[in-house]
């Protein structure tokens, strides 16, 4: 067999977002290199809803697979794909594909382009386009190896549009070897999307002067569009976020389709966790600071202004 296959995460039997993004695209892409649009699902999910979103066969690995470990994931991943045998796997890079896709292509001894933003097919081959040396160029990939593997960032393309239909699940044992013991999950306090996966992030700087004017002045602006609270590495240090909200070079790479920094000068570390958004705002009362050289708009004036009137003004639409 050969096609597409499609390592489509969920969380609690739902499907995360990034795998609505890589069916979709999977399905533009066989129309050109041919083959199916497949779909792995690993633990206990919904499986055949998937084909709504453009797969016309899953494999799944059912069982308690909440606790995430990478070794149970990678034999699952394994066993799906000896079952599959697609020439081109595509998965998300949220935490999971940085963690146990590596070690999925090491065991396959294939090769992989990690984090691109882009896929195409040429020449009956799928190439995709990576941002390098914190987004300033980016670089085309060909995988020579079999199959192709691809690691996406979240938001790189557009939902599909549900068709209604269902796919054919096939189950696939698996000998799963789990090496860690959770003892103890902690739900996140937010019940926005993670910073990896969020479409619309509002960050905010050291400007923010400490935790309390960064809580009175950020977190109600996200909420007000709907975005997920982000912050540079200065604004951490200084104790105004916590780290798990650090975006940059040492924090996390997004790639939002709304970019907010409110305070954020734009340093080369920041700028290489979230150059690839697309559209960047940036508010700052410094006209040279560098954020606005890849700021969409730009906004020169004090952030203790500017925020609050336009948290007034999403929340009056």
């Amino acid at each position: 067999m050969s096609g597409i296959l499609v390592l489509a995460e969920h969380e609690d039997g739902s499907f995360k977002k990034s795998a609505g993004e890589l069916l979709g695209k999977a399905a533009q892409l066989a129309a050109s290199v041919g083959g199916d649009v497949m779909a792995a699902v690993v633990g206990d999910a919904p499986a055949a809803e998937l084909g709504a979103l453009g797969a016309t066969k899953v494999f799944q690995v059912s069982g308690d697979f909440a606790a995430y470990d990478a070794a149970a994931m990678v034999d699952a991943w394994h066993a799906i794909v000896q079952a599959a045998s697609p020439s081109v796997i595509l998965a998300s890079a949220g935490y999971v594909g940085k963690d146990a896709l590596p070690r999925l292509v090491a065991r396959l001894g294939t090769g992989m382009g990690s984090e691109v933003t882009d896929l195409r097919a040429d020449g009956g081959a799928v190439v995709g386009r990576r941002p390098m040396f914190a987004g300033k160029i980016y670089a085309d990939v060909t995988v020579t190896g079999s199959p192709a593997v691809f690691s996406v960032r979240p938001n790189s393309f557009p939902q599909p549009s549900p068709s209604g239909g269902s796919a054919e699940v096939v189950a696939v044992d698996a000998s799963c070897t789990a090496l860690t013991q959770v003892v103890e999950t902690k739900a996140p306090a937010s019940s926005t999307a993670d910073l990896t996966e969020a479409a619309r992030i509002v960050s905010g700087g050291r400007s923010l002067k400490s935790s309390e004017q960064f809580d009175a002045v950020i977190r109600p602006l996200a909420a007000s569009v709907g975005a997920t609270v982000g912050a540079s590495r200065a604004a951490v240090d200084a104790g105004y976020a916590a780290h798990n909200e650090q975006v940059g070079q040492t924090g996390k790479t997004v790639n939002p389709t709304l970019y907010i920094a409110c305070g954020i000068s734009g340093a080369i570390q920041h700028l290489a966790g979230m150059r690839t958004s697309k559209v960047i705002v940036a508010i700052n009362k410094d006209p040279e600071a560098p954020i606005f050289e890849h700021a969409t708009y730009g906004i020169v004036d004090d952030l203790f202004e500017v925020c609050p009137k336009l948290t007034k003004a999403f929340g009056d639409l």
